[in-house]
């Protein structure tokens, strides 16, 4: 099929434009998206902010989504830029965290667990003029809310130690106001931290510095809690 301009290129997916109104999300490695569309539709019909999906186009493979083409920063540039502060971003992350998981589990019959992102993180979040909405379901399941908490809260800190990245100071301290702001919610408890840092090493994607920065993430998400 015809893909349009490329928009920008993540880890696993490319996201082409089709038109003003619709993206083409498509994974590299042809991962199925049936699991993601069910549950960003499941979600979505609670009201949750996802990106609208869109008809399937003509020559579209299992790997390819749909979706409505969102016009804003994501919340990782509104920060660097400088026109949100940390305090505000830990209370939007904070309240979508909290939103998602007042949903009930659409396949799990354990009534503690709920759905989760587990990535729900500034890049992942899009300051559009209607509100933020939250993209990438890719690792999106089922489970207990405080596994989604220290998910977040990891990749807060994977983020704040990465050299590269130069805003890590002020990272650090969106991570301290996230895990405030989450402290009434139970935060990210030490079981679920472990369980968070298995996943991430477990990841395809990361390299193997990544992989070696992990210790010292999960060291800083509990140091930086309240």
């Amino acid at each position: 099929m015809h893909t349009g301009q490329l928009l920008g290129s993540g880890r696993t997916a490319d996201v082409y434009a089709l038109d003003g109104s619709w993206v083409l999300r498509r994974y590299r490695d042809r991962t199925d998206t049936t699991d993601e569309l069910a549950v960003m539709s499941y979600v979505g019909a609670f009201g949750f902010p996802v990106p609208r999906i869109g008809p399937p186009a003509e020559g579209a493979r299992p790997s390819d989504l749909v979706l409505q083409r969102l016009s804003g920063p994501t919340l990782a540039e509104a920060l660097l830029a400088g026109a949100l502060g940390a305090a505000d971003a830990a209370v939007l992350l904070a309240r979508l965290l909290r939103e998602l998981h007042a949903i009930p589990p659409r396949v799990s019959t354990n009534p503690n667990d709920c759905v989760l992102h587990l990535d729900l993180c500034p890049e992942n979040v899009v300051l559009t003029d209607g509100g933020a909405v939250v993209v990438d379901w890719s690792t999106a399941s089922e489970g207990p809310p405080g596994l989604d908490r220290a998910m977040s809260a990891l990749a807060l800190a994977r983020t704040a130690l990465d050299p590269g990245r130069p805003s890590g100071a002020e990272v650090r301290t969106l991570l301290s106001a996230l895990l405030a702001e989450l402290a009434d919610d139970g935060g990210a408890p030490a079981g679920d931290l472990a369980l968070a840092r298995a996943r991430r090493q477990a990841s395809p994607c990361l390299t193997e510095l990544e992989r070696a920065r992990l210790d010292g993430a999960v060291e800083l998400v509990l140091e930086c809690a309240p």
